[in-house]
């Protein structure tokens, strides 16, 4: 409704929606729905407005996380999920890169068909509980001794919000893998323009007809308007 009285909204045809902090607060527990954030998912697609899911999540794989949605009472599906661990998939084999994984248990089936031998690169996602100082220094080691060290990050966040709290993100542990071999990691996900326009692309709206929703003002809403699109803030999730 607030955006109605605005111009700019006439032209509007299609939704870019972060998750976490938008539309629901993650935690072990499964986490818990922000309030009314299924009935407004409910009036976009009633409304005819196109709707993706453009998520940072590399806690799990996009099958299990839309089942996780979904038990929360969001009607969606995996084709209107873009997520980093895909678009990175589809990165190492374009240029025939054989990741070692610095990654959450959960998502380590998405990279299934991708040759993990004898790597020669690293890929970092939010490990969360694997992020332990030998996973850490397995990661850097590796890194280190590569002629050409190529890190990709999924996402480069710096903390969430969880049902307990904040919690560190994988963009810290990023500029830690960076600052120790004094290079800069390719990031795969928000705010990289490559991902924006994947998701666009996936919308089928040019990024003028376009709105992005999220809590982080740099990876959601400052990615966002580096691709060309208007974005909004809200006021949960990790807003402070």
């Amino acid at each position: 409704a607030a955006m109605a009285g605005c111009g700019w909204a006439r032209a509007v045809r299609g939704l870019l929606l972060d998750v976490s902090g938008v539309l629901y607060d993650s935690g072990a527990d499964g986490g818990v729905p922000i309030a009314g954030s299924a009935e407004a998912v409910r009036r976009i697609k009633a409304s005819g407005l196109k709707l993706q899911l453009c998520t940072n999540e590399t806690q799990a794989t996009r099958e299990n996380f839309v089942r996780k949605l979904r038990a929360l009472g969001f009607d969606i599906s995996v084709a209107e999920v873009t997520a980093p661990a895909p678009a990175a998939c589809r990165l190492l084999r374009e240029r025939g890169l054989r990741p070692h994984l610095l990654v959450h248990d959960d998502l380590v089936p998405e990279f299934a068909d991708i040759d993990k031998t004898n790597p020669n690169c690293v890929v970092l996602g939010d490990a969360a509980e694997n992020f332990t100082y030998a996973n850490l220094n397995e990661a850097f080691r590796l890194l280190i001794g590569m002629e050409k060290p190529v890190l990709i990050s999924l996402g480069k966040g710096r903390y969430y919000k969880e049902t307990d709290g904040l919690k560190l993100d994988v963009g810290a542990y990023m500029k830690a893998l960076e600052y120790a071999c004094d290079i800069q990691a390719e990031v795969v996900g928000k705010p990289a323009k490559r991902f924006f326009e994947s998701a666009l692309a996936e919308l089928g709206v040019p990024p003028e007809q376009a709105i992005m929703i999220g809590d982080d003002i740099v990876s959601d809403v400052g990615g966002a308007q580096q691709c060309g699109m208007r974005a909004l803030q809200v006021r949960t999730g990790k807003y402070r």
